[in-house]
């Protein structure tokens, strides 16, 4: 009967193939843990209504796993659609947005207090609502006016890509328009 000595030398070896392979198994299994985006919204017009008043409050934006979303506080009844230029309410002059796409947000909501006519929400820069300048879909949201109960908001996408438009209700009586656009088909 023989035996054998695993020498130094081979135990090296042996230590050397092991973590040249592991980098491979942490890589399958990063990709184990990936979002599962399975998005079928569409990119064609959508509309969504909900219970509530009608009157903007605040436009806010986030950035999620698999979408960017834009969220207009106080809006109970809106639309989105990509078009070849989102146009200012009232006016009709075209809103310059960045990005590969545009998506035009119609709200059927004021801006202002009915009674008192103060402003209920201030775009503050009317060109850049919000920052977006690190999300993967987003590249610019722009105010486009509000007139006669109807706001509109620019939204400049990356390329044209699934989008899908909701409502939630709250805080309070009121609720919010919610609009997701997917980062990939």
């Amino acid at each position: 009967m023989t035996t054998h000595r695993v020498t130094p030398t081979v135990r090296l070896l042996i230590l050397a193939l092991i973590l040249t392979a592991m980098p491979a198994a942490v890589t399958a299994s990063d990709a184990a843990t990936a979002p599962y985006c399975a998005i079928h919204w569409g990119s064609l017009f959508k509309s969504a209504s909900g219970p509530g008043p009608a009157t903007i409050t605040n436009v806010r934006t986030g950035r999620h796993a698999c979408y960017d979303r834009i969220v207009i506080d106080g809006a109970s009844v809106g639309s989105v659609r990509y078009v070849s230029a989102v146009l200012t309410q009232a006016k009709g002059d075209a809103i310059p947005l960045r990005g590969g796409a545009e998506i035009e947000i119609i709200v059927r909501a004021f801006s202002y207090d009915l009674n008192t006519g103060a402003p209920t929400y201030n775009p503050g820069n009317p060109s850049e609502l919000t920052n977006v300048s690190r999300y993967s879909t987003f590249r610019q949201v722009a105010w486009g006016g509000s007139f006669e109960g109807y706001t509109t908001i620019g939204l400049g996408v990356r390329a044209r890509l699934p989008m899908r438009i909701f409502t939630l209700p709250g805080p309070g009586s009121s609720s919010r328009l919610v609009i997701d656009v997917a980062h990939h088909w």
